[in-house]
């Protein structure tokens, strides 16, 4: 049980720090971005790729964790 709460912790810090990295985006970099690029964000290709990429992390994450390796008992 000991090793249970363990990883309970560890990933409830990994979320907590997620969170952090998320709003310092939200309140830094995201409007950085915006003043130093806007031409760069209101490319259409620039916007499918991003898509794109973010799917395709999506997708292959999934099909990891769906074929990971299966101990036979």
């Amino acid at each position: 049980m000991g090793d249970r709460v363990k990883i309970f912790g560890v990933v409830a810090l990994l979320g907590f720090l997620a969170g952090v990295i998320a709003q310092l985006t939200a309140d830094f970099i995201i409007p950085w971005a915006l003043t130093v690029l806007p031409a760069l964000i209101n490319l259409k290709w620039v916007v499918s790729g991003v898509a794109g990429a973010t799917i395709t992390v999506v997708l292959i994450s999934v099909w990891a964790y769906f074929s990971g390796s299966r101990e036979l008992p």
